[in-house]
């Protein structure tokens, strides 16, 4: 079965396609412009491709939930010009096949769930910092949705006692995003983070911040394992920091050995690496067609 896969994000387009075990075989990228000019492109690369199911993981908010009068569309995105675009709906029109529609770190929580650093689990959280900071989790093999889906990269939290920067989210300052995404780095210290040395002040800090978030996490999805990815995580260094400070954070309030001895085995990078986005999008397809075929 080949399956198609677009990892819709806000500065660029990945399209590919598949096959069933998460195997990339094609892959093109191009600038998000507005809704025509750049679906006008998804529509040309898949248009020969014979493509049986097509996953998409898009920048949010957005609306994932069946049933909805919105399901589909992009909802309240600072991204000019996409505002209330229906995904679905346009892919739908154009292709009669399946589609897979969540947000991009929802796809990339199934993906290694799937396929990668989660494979066999229960339970997975994906989070991406980067740009910005999102997070997807899977529990009891499934996707979490409610109202909507989660928002796990604006939670509030603490403020580092040497950090005076304001934040960057143009919602709530300095939440989480607003305090540990990629800009926030490079405005609070001047240079863009990869940039900073290794054992630069910086590190300690966003790891404060980051822990923070993964305790909070921790407590109320107890997933089974967490998975790091995004720009700001190929700082290597920044793991073992966020492992020591999750521990202390936690102070032993929750006693198992994956937070204790094990550690480093629970909070790890995607085993997808780079793909990961684009095989949560393959992902998306396939739980597409498990679906259709019910």
């Amino acid at each position: 079965m080949i399956l198609g896969a677009i990892e819709a994000g806000g500065t660029k387009f990945v399209c590919g396609i598949g096959k069933e075990d998460g195997t990339v075989i094609e892959r093109t990228s191009f600038p998000t412009t507005t809704p025509e000019e750049t679906m006008a492109q998804v529509f040309s690369f898949f248009a020969d491709k014979g493509v049986e199911a097509i996953g998409a993981g898009f920048f949010g908010p957005i609306d994932p939930v069946k049933g909805s009068p919105t399901y589909g569309s992009i909802t309240t995105t600072p991204k000019p010009h996409w505002s209330n675009f229906n995904v679905v709906k346009a892919l739908e029109e154009r292709f009669n096949v399946p589609i897979g529609f969540d947000t991009d770190v929802n796809g990339a929580a199934l993906g290694e769930h799937t396929w990668g650093a989660a494979q066999g689990l229960n339970s997975c959280l994906y989070i991406t910092i980067g740009t910005g900071v999102g997070a997807g989790a899977v529990v009891d093999g499934k996707l979490i949705h409610g109202l909507s889906h989660p928002e796990m990269g604006h939670i509030i939290v603490r403020r580092h006692p040497d950090d005076k920067y304001e934040g960057t989210c143009p919602y709530h300052s300095d939440c989480l995003e607003g305090l540990a995404a990629g800009p926030s780095l490079g405005r609070r210290w001047g240079v863009a983070g990869a940039e900073l040395t290794p054992d630069h002040p910086a590190w300690e800090m966003e790891a404060y911040y980051l822990a923070q978030a993964l305790m909070n996490y921790v407590l109320i999805l107890s997933p089974e394992r967490i998975v790091m990815g995004g720009g700001v995580m190929k700082q290597q260094q920044l793991f073992p920091l966020i492992h020591k400070k999750l521990q202390e954070m936690l102070a032993g309030y929750v006693s198992h050995p994956s937070l204790n001895q094990d550690i480093a085995q629970f909070i790890v990078p995607p085993q997808l690496g780079d793909n990961a986005g684009l095989c949560g999008a393959l992902a998306l397809a396939k739980l597409a067609v498990d679906e259709a075929s019910k």
